[in-house]
């Protein structure tokens, strides 16, 4: 007999419906499983087989044949074991119904208990814009599920309790979505807890307004990853649309945490120095999203900058620049959004002294010029805003008056200043100044007459490129609009220039 199920897959951020097609016909016992499938997929038999005895059903008996349609896309996963079990168990007889507008997704264990699987968010949208009304998962996937609206969401424990909810004995309730913040990142953090960095904080708060990218710059134990790590609390807050872009590339990867199956805080992602081109950018026999598009909405902070090998540091320049990132294997070419803050921090030389008001420097200058060239000048010129983090004071470590501001106190000014720009680009395909194209710079960036002349002679004595131009234009933008200025006065051009002059102290040839 033959019948069909509906189930989906995922290639990529995409999901597409699956039919899986069973045939069982006379002959010898066999199980074969067609349409492309992976090693995972291909094992699903055994693991069906052995879930239908565990849980007192039938075999199939003769030629069975299991079609994962469409034929031409790679299946990959674990995900099919439950449809074709319901597959097997309609085509036997021993399953009767119409589940046309059902679909099922989900691993078995031998005692056919339902384990977790990756991926749901995005295939729950997409089983909702098929038509499918009903979707049965693993029982710890359905809190993941239930964020989608329009579909109903069936948390399984086992196939006995799937099979007795299908034929109406014993009914299986859809789950309910309950809002959570467990999301928080970095736990109860505050920027009034660093002293001094009076610079450094400015130029977080106007990365934050206007999303551009950092270089911290300073000794060891100045605070750089103590600023860093407080970035995210300024940040605004996570629009749905944000929320469920991210969540979708989190469930992909399979690091989506189970307590939180929406993430409503913007991701916080900071890889060791050693981590791979692959991991970073993503990769695998069928690619998964890396490091960057983790930091999706969200940071990604690079520590200890110049220890990164050069080919991860090299491959982050066009997704900086473009928001996304493609990665190409032999299963196919996939592009994942990679839209973040990038804060890279580093000492200015190896030891980490060098330029220290007190402490001696013992590496040689070509130590020093050897250490800063592992960041490339196309590198550098990506980063909007470079600040030099000093060491802090004595004195300011001892004030105990609490006169630092709070990250709420900074964030209230951040949350202006973007105001202003989705205002001002509501009509544009951007949100923020840091994604101002050049025809774009020319219509929002309008200079006054004494912002002009300064600009043009820093341009000039400078030595800038093009691109340094282009996001002092944009980094002066965020400061007027800080400021709540329609135009870039000349007190904007000079703090933006004074945020990309640091390179000039460290890295001679501009």
């Amino acid at each position: 007999m033959f019948t069909k199920q509906n189930s989906l897959g995922i290639f990529g951020m995409d999901a597409y419906t699956v039919q899986v097609e069973v045939d069982n016909s006379e002959g010898n016992f066999a199980f074969n499983i067609v349409g492309l499938p992976d090693a995972a997929v291909r094992e699903s038999g055994d693991r069906v087989l052995s879930a239908l005895r565990n849980s007192g059903f039938m075999y199939p008996s003769g030629h069975t044949t299991v079609n994962l349609a469409p034929a031409d896309r790679k299946k990959e996963g674990t995900l099919y074991d439950v449809p074709i079990l319901i597959a097997i168990l309609v085509s036997t007889g021993q399953l009767v119904g119409d589940f046309s507008e059902v679909a099922f997704l989900g691993e078995l264990s031998l005692d056919g208990t339902l384990r977790p699987i990756n991926g749901l968010l995005p295939m729950a949208i997409e089983a909702r814009q098929a038509g499918i009304k009903h979707l049965f998962v693993p029982a710890e996937n359905a809190a993941e599920g239930a964020v989608v609206k329009g579909i109903n969401i069936y948390p399984v424990e086992n196939i006995t309790a799937l099979v007795k909810a299908l034929k109406g004995e014993q009914p299986i309730f859809p789950a309910v979505h309950t809002p959570t913040d467990d999301n928080t990142v970095g736990g109860f953090i505050d920027f009034s807890e660093v002293k001094g960095q009076t610079l450094a904080k400015k130029a977080l708060e106007v990365a934050a307004a206007g999303g551009h990218n950092v270089l911290l710059i300073g000794p060891p134990g100045s605070g750089k990853s103590m600023l860093a790590k407080r970035f995210p609390t300024i940040l605004p807050e996570m629009t749905e649309q944000e929320s469920i872009e991210t969540t979708k590339i989190h469930s992909i990867a399979g690091v989506l945490a189970k307590k939180s199956p929406l993430i409503t805080t913007r991701p916080f992602r900071s890889p060791h120095h050693t981590v791979s081109s692959a991991a970073m950018s993503g990769g695998g026999a069928m690619p998964k999203p890396g490091e960057i598009s983790l930091a999706h909405n969200g940071v990604l902070f690079l520590d200890e900058l110049p220890e990164f090998k050069r080919d991860v540091m090299e491959a982050l320049r066009a997704p900086v620049e473009d928001g996304t990132v493609t990665v190409s294997r032999v299963a196919g070419t996939l592009t994942y959004p990679c839209s973040f803050t990038l804060i890279g921090a580093m000492n200015p030389c190896p030891c980490g002294f060098f330029g220290h008001p007190t402490k001696r420097c013992t590496c040689s200058p070509n130590a020093v010029s050897k250490y800063l060239s592992k960041i490339s000048g196309p590198m550098l010129d990506r980063l909007d805003i470079h600040v030099e983090v000093p060491p802090v004071k004595y004195d300011e470590l001892k004030d105990d008056s609490n006169s630092a501001e709070s990250s709420a106190e900074i964030k209230a000014r951040v949350d202006r200043a973007r105001q202003i720009q989705n205002e001002r680009y509501k009509n544009e395909n951007i949100t923020c100044n840091a994604r101002l194209t050049p025809k774009m710079l020319k219509k929002y960036c309008v200079l006054s007459e004494d912002a002009e002349n300064i600009l043009a002679a820093a341009f000039k004595n400078m030595g800038l490129s093009g691109r340094a131009y282009d996001r002092i234009l944009k980094v002066s933008r965020t400061l007027a609009d800080l400021d709540g200025n329609e135009k870039i006065e000349s007190r904007h051009i000079a703090q933006a220039i004074q945020f990309r002059s640091l390179d000039r102290k460290y890295w001679s040839q501009g």
